[in-house]
Formats: C-alpha cells, sequence, structure tokens
C-alpha cells in the first residue's frame, strides 16, 4: 500500500489493513477516509478493526462507503467536512482508490473547477472525465 498524492493534503490507496494504520501515522496522515462497505470481499478488513486502530493511533476516521459510483450527498459532505477541518494529511481509500478519487473531488467539486478536479485525479491515475458534468453543475450552484 502506497499513498498517491492528490492535493498537498489529500492520498488514495487500495485497502488498508488495521495493521498499517500505525505506519500511516508515523507518515503523518491525521484522517481515514474508507469508502469500501464491509463485507465486499472475503479477505477485506471490517471497517470496525480499522475504525479501531485508527482511534487507537490519534486519527480520525469515516467511513462513507460507495458500491460502484453510488455515494449519499450526506456522505459527499462529510467527506468535505473532514478534509476541510484537518490539520495534516487525509488518506481515502477502497479496493483500488478510484471510489475515494471520486468521492474526494465530488466533495471538492463545490470548489473547484470540473477541468482541476479532472487534472488532479488524472495526475493520479484515474479518469473522471464522464464526471465532468456533475462537477460543472456543483460548481455552478456553489462557486
Amino acid at each position: 500500500m502506497t499513498p498517491v498524492q492528490v492535493s498537498p493534503s489529500f492520498f488514495i490507496s487500495a485497502q488498508i489493513a488495521p495493521e498499517d494504520v500505525t505506519a500511516l501515522a508515523e507518515q503523518g496522515f491525521v484522517a481515514l477516509i474508507n469508502n469500501r462497505p464491509d463485507g465486499e470481499a472475503p479477505d477485506q478488513p471490517d471497517s470496525m478493526d480499522i475504525e479501531a486502530a485508527a482511534r487507537a493511533a490519534g486519527l480520525a476516521y469515516l467511513h462513507a462507503p460507495m458500491c460502484g459510483a453510488e455515494i449519499s450527498l450526506a456522505d459527499v459532505e462529510r467527506i468535505h467536512d473532514l478534509t476541510e477541518q484537518a490539520t495534516g494529511k487525509v488518506l481515502g481509500f477502497c479496493r483500488s482508490g478510484a471510489r475515494s478519487m471520486l468521492g474526494w473531488a465530488l466533495a471538492r467539486s463545490e470548489d473547484l473547477p470540473a477541468d482541476e478536479l479532472i487534472a488532479l485525479a488524472r495526475g493520479a491515475g484515474h479518469d473522471l472525465s464522464r464526471w465532468r458534468s456533475v462537477f460543472d453543475a456543483r460548481y455552478a450552484a456553489h462557486g
């Protein structure tokens, strides 16, 4: 698990394990966002176990599961709030990092234009160009 930097304070990665959390804290991460639903794969750790490890290491933890590209607006707002309030690096993770990339981009789409979000995602290895109209609409409504 090697975090990929998206912005100065937001990173994405594939699935992490509870035993990874201490090393992440030592690397300066202050919060974790888990975008993977529990039970998605038999070898996946439970969110509660990762949360316990995060709390023990002094990290904030948010479970905002996404099934495919489905995410609630409430979870988008919670991702926005956590990333805005964090005083250090935040790691979003899921099976591959793709859902975490999308969740963060949706959360930031009120503040950042679509071109910038798509470029940041591309730099992290993900293509979010099909989400341009959603990003544009959210930015127009709030930007």
